[in-house]
């Protein structure tokens, strides 16, 4: 039976490397194949190689699209992203410290609130309507705002989790010595919240650097874009540049695999580690 288990995971876990590879490296081959071919060539959307490899002609002409527009976009995209991650990762962590360690009768109306940002849809128009109000629609404050209210229930969830895992005795020990709320919290467990911190960084580094719809409703204008928003810079009414297109989807794709690629063992310690209650 021992031999028989054994087979049949070695079994399983060699499908599943094969499912995974054809699931997410054939996409990407097929982005990287197109992006390679000539205009004419890439408008048949054919899975083959290209007959002469045009993908440095290609990224020229993504970057130079539009006076600049894509380097543009990197750069609002990248203070957008640090902005809004590092805003959720010290808030998220804070109101979870909160939560996990401060029991009262709002504990429930609150946790009910942080899963009603998961569940219930953004509202465009009345958001739009605060934004104009204080001043900050069409403003890259604004959208960091924005992408902050809309990540923070996440943020919450994941890190409330990690810290009911810290023993309690820690934080006596540090009022004990002398240690105030913000030096206990800054200090002594905000650095033991390491490897949530990463999960949440890239986790919402993705999705705030793929976000497009809200950078369409609430940060309109060329001046403005992200680099979701560059997609449109190769399709017309009539026709689309497919070769400068998935270009422009492998450019802005590489960033966020490296991250991926660099983190990706913290990513699953981190969404892990509070799933047992130490």
């Amino acid at each position: 039976m021992n031999s028989a288990s054994r087979l049949t995971r070695w079994v399983v876990g060699i499908l599943g490397i094969i499912i995974t590879s054809v699931v997410f490296l054939v996409p990407f081959a097929f982005v990287l194949l197109t992006a390679s071919k000539s205009s004419k060539e890439a408008g048949k959307l054919a899975f083959s190689l290209p007959t002469e490899f045009h993908l440095f002609d290609n990224v020229v002409a993504v970057f130079e699209a539009r006076n600049n527009m894509l380097t543009t976009a990197f750069i609002n995209s990248t203070i957008l992203t640090v902005a809004s991650v590092a805003l959720m990762v010290v808030f998220g962590s804070m109101i979870a410290y909160v939560l996990a360690r401060r029991k009262s009768r709002l504990n429930g109306l609150i946790n009910a609130m942080v899963l009603a940002g998961l569940i219930v849809p953004p509202a465009v128009v009345p958001t739009i309507w605060v934004l104009q109000g204080l001043n900050l629609f069409k403003t890259l404050p604004g959208l960091i705002f924005i992408e902050v209210a809309f990540g923070l229930s996440f943020t919450i969830l994941i890190m409330r989790a990690f810290v009911a895992t810290i023993p309690k005795e820690i934080d006596e020990a540090a009022i004990i010595d002398g240690a105030g709320p913000i030096r206990l919290f800054f200090q002594v467990i905000f650095p033991l919240l390491r490897s949530v911190i990463i999960t949440v960084v890239v986790v919402q580094s993705v999705a705030v650097f793929n976000d497009f719809q809200n950078p369409l409703y609430f940060l309109p204008g060329d001046a403005n874009a992200t680099v979701q928003l560059t997609l449109y810079n190769f399709r017309s009414q009539f026709s689309t540049q497919y070769n400068l297109l998935f270009t422009n989807i492998l450019i802005i794709t590489i960033p966020l695999l490296i991250m991926y690629l660099i983190f990706q063992r913290q990513i699953v310690a981190g969404m892990t580690s509070g799933a047992v209650k130490g």
